[in-house]
């Protein structure tokens, strides 16, 4: 039986799924993968659904009919993997940022070594594992960790990551409908809301790499929720609500 599935959300990404698709299925580990595509206008779903005769009860598509934030996209992927048999659901992004080959250190990290939750971190205490990103953006990163850490208390050095394992029992356990972040911050709160549950949360090195090909979802506003929003979040925890 399949445990482990692989969410990827996507939106523009015809030059990667096809590749992105094909390298998950490489591994030694037999993974799923769900597709959540926001009706990309490049074709990126249409490629997904050619692909899925070639990987049959693998690879799976979950089409939306708008671009309404990563964190939606993840809470519909998170509920559709629970009403199936999968014991751990990941996040990933499409664009190789993210090795694949690493897929099976966090996985391992979660059956194996017994953690709840398994972080692919950029960042583990004052080792920087990133490549081809500008000084601006990687400090932008970097300190944006530090600092939702120092807010929060989280022992976790990499708030932001986006490459995450998450044992079933963590997603039945949090209460997805009360997420409240859509963009990149969504990831900030699915690790507080984890941590507050005293769940076992590990980081395991890995090397994050610009993407190559496409184009970055990263903008201003999305950078403000985790920001702005991080304070919010932890005061409203600080006193119950």
């Amino acid at each position: 039986m399949q445990d482990a599935i692989v969410i990827i959300p996507t939106y523009n990404e015809i030059e990667n799924i096809e590749a992105i698709i094909r390298a998950v299925f490489a591994q030694d580990k037999v993974f799923s993968i769900l597709i959540v595509d926001d009706n990309s206008p490049d074709g990126t779903g249409t490629k997904v659904k050619s692909l899925q005769s070639e990987f049959p009860e693998k690879l799976y598509l979950l089409s939306r009919a708008n671009k309404t934030g990563l964190g939606t996209a993840y809470i519909e992927g998170f509920k559709w993997c629970l009403q199936r048999h999968y014991n751990y659901i990941f996040e990933m992004d499409a664009d190789f940022s993210h090795n694949p080959e690493d897929l099976i250190k966090l996985y391992n990290a979660c059956a194996i070594k017994g953690a709840d939750m398994a972080i692919g971190s950029r960042y583990i205490g004052n080792r920087v594992n990133v490549v081809d990103w500008d000084m601006k953006r990687l400090l932008m990163s970097y300190f944006a960790s530090k600092y939702v850490k120092f807010i929060t208390r989280m022992r976790i050095d990499d708030t932001t990551a986006g490459f995450i394992c998450y044992s079933r029992k963590v997603l039945e356990t949090i209460n997805l409908d009360k997420i409240k972040f859509v963009g990149y911050a969504f990831q900030i709160e699915m690790k507080f809301k984890a941590h507050l549950k005293a769940f076992n949360i590990v980081e395991v090195p890995i090397i994050f790499t610009d993407r190559a090909k496409g184009k970055s979802k990263m903008s201003g506003s999305i950078i403000s929720e985790a920001i702005f929003g991080v304070i919010n979040m932890k005061f409203k925890s600080l006193f119950g609500k």
